[in-house]
């Protein structure tokens, strides 16, 4: 493709002073370059007796334009701290902070380029209580993922416990966000309080339901980007990772992603499929652009410091591509090939079965285009900041990693610099829509 210009936005690498509530600029000269993004301001959650910082932070799961306001934008917590870890009874996660509620943050991008943190929104059940990231009990969305504290103990299951991986805001007010657990897509009202809880499972309301078959999502690789499209009907949303359907030992097409769309007023859903360029990586974001084009990330987990990376913004188009729903959207297989699922069909079994694909260009290649490489391993956060420019931002896990079962810093590789939350703004040579 034609090599785009880019203009980074200025910014100024944002820290927040861990005895105050106060911000600081950074001197570090990998920092405070202007093309090497903003970072998003936090403070400390807690500090463990061997000195790691867990931050919060943790913003940049997803983000979405403010419906109104072109300064504003919102980003997305996960679930909370945690990292992977091995107890007593088996493979699971560990959680520093049990009681960490996941939250929305509303920030401003200032006129000096640095972002400013608005106001947190804590994401609570229907009883307005503050929910927390545990994982969901058995048959409203359990993963298998044991939840241990700090010092190895069994935590217990949240019902309304949420993975929090995408959101997209109504002009109302309100917002839609979704979720790796079960996968979940949730109405959540302006101060956070659960409205409403769409899922494969039984506790949504009447026939609003997501199809059953997504209920094969890999464990922790679940429902990840959402959006909604401009007329505000329909939400449109990405599974992270290939279903294991009928199971992990059994699916051959490691590239095939499915495009779920849920039209607000019916409860209506289709599908499409989605080919990654490599069956490592996962598909992270989404943004529409129209009721039908929408920008999508692809990306690996690797650190650019440690060896090639893949951060990949696509432009792609579901107008052309087939519904495979199937004839029963309650089907656990979903539609069938030939006997074989979707995710047992190669490409060329599909298109001979007449399913033609969502169409994709590549928009943007980060490693390449901006000058620090794209220096973090989760680009996760997307969205449009005009018709020329689009924002992205990353995971930092809360400044948390693991190594020998042990909780760590997490450490851009090759600096002594924690992996901040960061938003780069890109500037295209020609409009997105």
């Amino acid at each position: 493709m034609k090599k785009q210009s880019l203009c980074i936005a200025a910014a100024a690498l944002v820290l927040a002073s861990c005895a105050s509530t106060g911000v600081k600029t950074s001197a570090d000269g990998y920092a405070s370059v202007s093309k090497n993004g903003a970072a998003v301001p936090y403070r400390v959650l807690l500090k463990t007796a061997d000195g790691v910082e867990i931050q919060n932070g943790g913003y940049g799961s997803d983000g979405c334009a403010h419906p109104a306001d072109s300064s504003l934008f919102y980003l997305i917590t996960d679930r909370g701290p945690n990292i992977d870890y091995e107890g007593a009874s088996g493979k699971g996660k560990l959680f520093p902070v049990p009681e960490y509620s996941p939250r929305i943050g509303l920030f401003r991008m200032e006129k000096d380029g640095t972002v400013s943190l608005v106001k947190e929104i804590i994401l609570k059940s229907p009883d307005g209580k503050p929910i927390t990231g545990l994982p969901n009990p058995k048959d409203r969305g359990a993963t298998g993922e044991i939840a241990y504290t700090l010092d190895g103990k069994i935590l217990g299951t949240d019902d309304y416990g949420l993975d929090s991986e995408g959101i997209a805001a109504a002009k109302d007010g309100t917002f839609w966000i979704s979720d790796e657990y079960g996968p979940h897509i949730v109405h959540f009202a302006a101060d956070g309080t659960e409205i409403e809880r769409i899922s494969p499972y039984g506790m949504t309301t009447g026939n609003r339901h997501l199809p059953a078959v997504l209920a094969r999502r890999r464990a922790n690789r679940g429902r990840e980007g959402l959006a909604l499209t401009p007329d505000g009907k329909t939400l449109v949303g990405l599974m992270q990772s290939t279903l294991y359907n009928p199971s992990k030992k059994e699916i051959t097409n490691k590239r095939l992603i499915r495009i779920v769309t849920f039209d607000i007023a019916s409860g209506a859903t289709k599908q499409f499929v989605y080919l990654q360029n490599k069956e490592t990586d996962s598909t992270c974001g989404i943004v529409a652009l129209s009721n039908t084009e929408f920008v999508v990330i692809e990306r690996d987990g690797n650190f650019s410091g440690e060896k090639e990376t893949h951060k990949y913004l696509f432009k792609i188009d579901i107008s052309g591509a087939t519904d495979v729903t199937g004839d029963d959207v309650q089907s656990p297989d979903g539609m069938v090939v030939n006997g074989k699922t979707l995710e047992q069909c190669s490409a060329e079994e599909l298109s001979k079965a007449g399913i033609k694909t969502v169409s994709k260009k590549l928009l943007v290649d980060l490693t390449s285009y901006l000058p620090n490489k794209y220096p973090h391993d989760k680009l996760e956060g997307l969205w449009i900041t005009g018709r020329n420019s689009i924002a992205v931002a990353n995971d930092n896990d809360f400044a948390i990693n693991v190594k020998d079962n042990k909780l760590v810093q997490k450490i851009l590789p090759g600096t002594d610099r924690i992996d901040d939350d960061v938003v780069y703004v890109i500037t295209l040579e020609h409009p997105l829509y």
